[in-house]
């Protein structure tokens, strides 16, 4: 998958789960986990929302690669 993510680092470094992060984010502990796991690429919204809570840019988070 050309989508790449430390999504799990930082969500780490804050201390909080999958839950609270999908709370804080408005989804599902789900979504967190399949975003974590690279089966599901956030919209653009979600990943500014997420890059928020992390208090880091979206390309900190999110690393594109090419295949």
């Amino acid at each position: 998958m050309p989508l790449l993510n430390h999504l799990k680092e930082y969500r780490s470094k804050l201390g909080v789960n999958q839950t609270e992060m999908g709370r804080l984010a408005g989804v599902s502990r789900q979504t967190i986990s399949q975003i974590e796991r690279g089966d599901y690429s956030p919209s653009v919204t979600l990943a500014l929302k997420l890059a928020k809570i992390c208090q880091v840019s979206v390309e900190d988070i999110f690393e594109y690669e090419e295949e």
